[in-house]
């Protein structure tokens, strides 16, 4: 079968992906963070992937933008709503002081923007080092009542789930593999981190769902990294799952996914129709075809693991894939607020699989670090016996 081109980041001549990952003999990842804490975006962007300094690829997804565009929508702040990610209904009087008026839906308005602390304790969820678990009753323990952090706090917690069976170790570094010295462990992460403090977001709440836009730095993220970054938990949950089986990342994008589960200690196998644009790709040997065949003509995979990471709403694929699908876990990335933005229109995975897949089992709901306004989970789950 025909694979699709890799690792490659078009515009560069010289990127790899080692390039970003333990590199001990390179400054390029302390020159990445020291652009990001100057909001140089279109600096650290250009450094992580060795993008000459004039670039002005257009990056197409949910909007049309370029480099300049996104930095120049990042140093406007909260102008125009760009940082309107915590909303409420508008109060009985029906309208909206002109200071929290959400541009473009006047049923709603802003309810606020959270502290600086309170997106560290948000990102602190997924240091890896320290237990996801623990650091999110310490965000709803430290909150102050009736603040944001405490409606994310209680939104998240009330969403978690992960089966007494499956257990998560904290990651330790070795002095000589910290981030800045020899390269980050995952560097969607980091960038991430930056994208929560430029943007002002501490993780989604129950209004999320109501939060319509994006921003201008959605686009970059999808095409260097992928629709949703991979945490070290959730790694680690697959990894898990999988027992020593091989993963068939199904719809791998740009293979991103691919790569930090194989960087786990997992084999993956990468399989997508190569039908979205994606600026950076970083594995070799993506398979060219499509997803619900090569299922079928391999009797439905049944000693893989499949593993779903934002399926795609339209042509009912999602449900294809799952039909087809023979063995006994199933991994799916993807938002859990029911705003049909993955997998069905019109409910969740979770409500999927109880309703119309009763012999399954979830095992996993966990949170993934959510760009900014988007409210993501990894689901998990297990065939009953």
């Amino acid at each position: 079968m025909p694979s699709i081109p890799g690792p490659v980041t078009e515009g560069s001549k010289i990127w790899s992906p080692e390039h970003l990952f333990d590199n001990t003999d390179s400054d390029l990842w302390p020159k990445v963070h020291k652009h990001l804490n100057a909001h140089e975006f279109r600096a650290a962007i250009t450094t992580a992937f060795e993008l000459p300094t004039g670039d002005n690829f257009t990056y197409h997804a949910t909007a049309s933008v370029n480099l300049a565009q996104v930095e120049a929508a990042i140093h406007a702040g909260r102008a125009n709503g760009l940082h309107a990610w915590y909303v409420e209904p508008v109060g009985s009087d029906g309208e909206a002081d002109p200071e929290s008026a959400l541009p473009g839906q006047p049923s709603l308005r802003i309810s606020g923007y959270p502290p600086a602390p309170d997106i560290q304790a948000h990102i602190l969820i997924f240091d890896p080092t320290k237990s996801a678990a623990n650091s999110l009753k310490s965000l709803s323990a430290n909150a102050k009542k009736g603040s944001l952090r405490a409606t994310v706090a209680e939104y998240l917690l009330s969403k978690r789930y992960l089966d007494s069976s499956i257990t998560v170790p904290k990651l330790k570094i070795p002095s000589s593999q910290n981030g800045d010295a020899a390269g980050p462990q995952n560097p969607a992460l980091d960038f991430w981190a930056y994208a929560c403090l430029a943007l002002e977001y501490a993780g989604p709440n129950a209004n999320t769902a109501e939060v319509k836009s994006s921003h201008h730095m959605l686009p970059i993220y999808m095409h260097h990294f992928g629709c949703v970054v991979p945490s070290y938990e959730s790694l680690q949950i697959i990894n898990k799952l999988a027992a020593g089986r091989s993963v068939l990342d199904m719809g791998s994008g740009n293979g991103y996914w691919t790569l930090m589960l194989r960087r786990a200690g997992v084999n993956v196998v990468a399989v997508d129709s190569g039908q979205s644009r994606w600026r950076t790709t970083w594995i070799s040997d993506t398979i060219a075809t499509d997803g619900v065949q090569y299922l079928r003509k391999r009797s439905g995979c049944a000693d893989h693991v499949l593993m779903l990471v934002y399926p795609i709403v339209g042509g009912d694929f999602t449900r294809k894939v799952l039909d087809a699908y023979s063995g006994d876990v199933i991994v799916v990335a993807g938002t859990q607020n029911g705003n049909g933005y993955t997998g069905f229109k019109d409910m969740m995975i979770d409500e999927y699989m109880a309703k119309e897949k009763p012999d399954w089992q979830k095992v996993c709901q966990v949170a993934l670090p959510s760009f900014a306004g988007k409210d993501d989970a990894l689901f998990a789950f297990r065939r009953k016996a």
